[in-house]
């Protein structure tokens, strides 16, 4: 007999490691230590589960890019003991948290999953044990010694998809996460589904680097019917901002006043990189297209595909963080790194 697959649980916070005091009504957080006492159905998995918690851990709306580098750094130290990790935050800013680890995680070998819930562990319609024992029994999916993911996921609610193609879509229904330009990785019902093709694949001999630099100086722009010069003159003068999200309409567009795209222009000339991103749901920018983003396309926006917010905010900052040159910064970026783009 073979030895136990080994998983580690990475806490950082949010409601799927609370329970709930029912004398008080109140959501505490439990001792990971004890989770087969709250979720004895993990004893039933052919793995050695065992878990480490942020010192302090965070509600998802604190987090942010030295939380991310806590992650990677907690799964660099531990890469070579354990065949697979479960990141347990928050929901609400998990698709920022899971897209940056998936870059920050290059040559990744082993299945990073993130997961949460919408209600606690100890709730009587809680989505939270589902969701918990699913990961970690896709974490443990081996064959011939090589586990099967071997990318950064998140799971939720049936089904697993790549980190950085996943966008929340609802804060009540326990379906909060949506990947609408890019299929489910696996599938979870009475048997478990891998679907196989969609899968990325570890280049062998490539050894785990961690990129642990993320550059914040980046900001998003939505597009929206009326809004001023002055207010893009605000965002494109910000101190120190290297980087932009230009949040289009449909496949792309933007209004084609003169002062637009003059300021674009000029902001680009002085060294902002401007990615141009649909700020549809779902959906690809085609720069060309109408007329309305054929002037976008001249002016050298950069192209962001079928890239969503999260993972091109996120891409940002890694790209500047890791020093890639202004020369080669728009060809890096509009060429899929991990998966991220079609």
């Amino acid at each position: 007999m073979g030895k136990k697959v080994r998983i580690l649980l990475i806490y950082t916070g949010g409601t799927i490691g609370m329970v709930k005091d029912y004398p008080s009504g109140t959501l505490r957080a439990f001792d990971f230590k004890k989770l087969v006492t709250y979720i004895p159905e993990l004893s039933q998995l052919d793995c050695k589960i065992e878990s480490i918690s942020f010192k302090q851990p965070i509600d998802s709306s604190d987090m942010n890019p030295s939380h991310w580098v806590e992650i990677a750094s907690i799964i660099e130290k531990h890469y070579d003991s354990y065949d697979g990790f479960v990141v347990l935050q928050g929901s609400d800013t998990m698709s920022y948290s899971s897209s940056a680890l998936s870059y920050m995680l290059e040559n990744l070998s082993k299945p990073v999953i993130f997961t949460g819930s919408q209600l606690p562990i100890g709730d009587l319609r809680t989505d939270a044990k589902e969701n918990l024992i699913t990961s970690i029994q896709i974490a443990a999916l081996q064959e011939n010694s090589q586990a099967v993911i071997q990318e950064v996921c998140l799971y939720f609610e049936y089904k697993l998809y790549r980190a950085n193609r996943t966008t929340k879509i609802n804060a009540e229904h326990f379906q909060a996460f949506s990947s609408l330009n890019f299929p489910a990785l696996a599938e979870s019902g009475v048997h478990l589904k891998i679907n196989r093709n969609y899968l990325l694949k570890h280049k062998k001999n490539q050894k785990l680097a961690v990129h642990k630099t993320m550059d914040t100086n980046v900001a998003i722009f939505k597009l929206f019917p009326g809004f001023s010069r002055e207010l893009l003159h605000g965002i494109l003068n910000i101190p120190n901002l290297k980087a932009l999200v230009f949040e289009t309409y449909g496949a792309g567009n933007a209004p084609t006043d003169e002062w637009l795209l003059s300021d674009l222009k000029e902001a680009i000339k002085k060294g902002l990189h401007i990615v141009n991103v649909t700020q549809c749901s779902g959906g690809s920018v085609i720069m060309g297209r109408y007329s309305t983003s054929e002037e976008l396309r001249k002016i050298q926006l950069i192209d962001g595909s079928d890239i969503t917010s999260e993972a091109a905010i996120t891409k940002l900052m890694y790209l500047l963080g890791s020093g890639v040159s202004h020369k080669s910064f728009r060809t890096i970026f509009e060429t899929s790194l991990r998966g991220e783009l079609s």
